[in-house]
């Protein structure tokens, strides 16, 4: 079955891929680029003990071999850990990026220099290049797919629907991709599993809390030179993202506010002692906006036009739809580059608002941003390679569809990682294991 689907950008239809070329023959100097990418890697990985036992495993029982893995992600140091991780396991591997501004080129050369590893993916490519390199991952004919955001299963499904006889199954990573899927899936449109890797606890209580805080607020800080201290935050969305965010900005002596439409985050938001109010009312008093929603027009016109001078608006969501920068654009007098990173948006009564990388994914977009920290994509990216080898092993026990990650893997995950902490827990004893299996106890 096709299926219509709405891309984060035009969608150019179904392309050839023939002569689309990978990243090392699109570089000018791809051996000392390679060099440099692999650095970072391995920096990196010496802080990635899920990956690093993993690897142990894969290597030793090989549980992908045969497999074609076709991933679109953000491609910097610490996906390329699980990329390799999925390639010593026995899979060929082809990768592009989930997001233009997010690759770095470096490590995506150093990822293509390996024998089972080809890497489409570069930084900045335009909308039709962007889609180009989807098409050419999945012109390897995929067995497994990875994504982040979607794009490469609603191509899949869009222009390459004979291939999903022979797709075992796939990986969502973030919240976004992993919406889009659930909404496909009920139209009865998504005709293979997938495993909603972001609603795992592993995924949520760390990645999107701690990752997603902890990085949006050190980009912004680093692209702008600005404290936090003493400021109006508004957070936009109060799910796990907007938790973490609120949380960090918090600790660092910030005023938060919550703009919410959940009636009950509303409430959890005004429990935990932040200010909660609409966005046309944070918009009047707001010195930094930070979107965490996943979902389009977040702040639009109307908000721009409240705004105090000098605001910096980000979004820590997914795509750049969330604030309307066509909207801002068109009511600009002037707009330019204000800093690397930053374009200023000046209004005609001469207040500026500033857009921080471009308005996408602000900590893996912009020019100085890193993603997340590393020890919180281990746990990701260990949760990742357990589902892909779940779907390489147990595949054809998975109807189509949209599926909670096994219990037992995201457990896995955190037992490897107490682990190599040196942590120990308790565990139930079989008396309290019946006792709480049981429904003959009473008081």
């Amino acid at each position: 079955m096709s299926v219509a689907f709405s891309p984060p950008f035009p969608n150019p239809g179904c392309m050839s891929t023939t002569g689309y070329p990978p990243v090392t023959e699109q570089l000018a100097e791809p051996e000392t680029t390679r060099e440099e990418g692999r650095r970072k890697m391995d920096w990196a990985l010496q802080h990635m003990p899920i990956l690093e036992s993993l690897r142990e495993d894969f290597l030793a029982e090989k549980p992908l071999e045969g497999e074609r893995v076709a991933m679109a992600m953000h491609v910097e140091a610490k996906t390329a850990n699980l990329v390799e991780l999925l390639a010593d396991g026995g899979a060929e591997v082809t990768l592009t990026g989930c997001n233009p501004l997010s690759t770095h080129d470096d490590v995506s050369a150093a990822l293509d220099a390996h024998e089972k590893i080809t890497s489409y993916a570069v930084r900045g490519v335009d909308d039709e290049e962007y889609y180009e390199a989807i098409e050419a991952t999945i012109g390897h004919d995929p067995t497994i797919t990875v994504d982040d955001g979607g794009d490469l299963v609603f191509a899949i499904h869009e222009d390459y629907p004979e291939l999903i006889d022979t797709i075992v199954g796939g990986c969502e990573e973030t919240t976004t991709g992993v919406h889009r899927l659930r909404s496909m899936a009920e139209d009865g449109a998504l005709e293979y599993p997938v495993f909603a890797v972001n609603d795992t606890p592993m995924k949520r209580l760390f990645d999107n809390v701690h990752g997603t805080g902890e990085s949006s607020l050190a980009t912004i800080a680093m692209t702008t030179n600005l404290s936090f201290a003493g400021k109006d935050i508004v957070v936009a969305g109060f799910g796990y993202c907007g938790k973490g965010v609120a949380k960090k900005a918090s600790g660092q002596n910030a005023n938060v506010i919550v703009a919410e439409v959940d009636s009950r985050k509303a409430l959890e938001a005004h429990m935990e002692g932040y200010d909660v109010m609409p966005m046309s009312e944070a918009a009047e008093v707001g010195d930094v906006f930070i979107t965490t929603t996943g979902n389009r027009d977040v702040i639009v016109e109307e908000h721009f036009r409240k705004m105090q001078d000098g605001v910096l608006l980000a979004n820590a969501g997914h795509f750049d739809v969330e604030i309307d920068l066509v909207a801002l654009e068109e009511l600009a007098a002037d707009h330019y580059e204000a800093r690397d990173g930053v374009e200023a948006y000046e209004m005609p009564d001469g207040r500026r608002l500033n857009v921080l990388a471009e308005g996408r994914l602000v900590n893996l977009a912009a020019p100085l941003a890193l993603g997340h920290p590393v020890e919180v994509m281990d746990q990701s990216f260990g949760v990742q390679a357990a589902c892909v080898r779940e779907l390489a092993e147990n595949g054809d026990g998975y109807e189509p569809g949209v599926h909670e990650v096994p219990d037992d893997l995201d457990r896995e995950i955190a037992e490897i990682k107490l682990e190599a902490e040196g942590v120990e827990f308790d565990t139930l004893s079989a008396e309290q294991e019946e006792y709480l299996s049981s429904w003959q106890h009473g008081t």
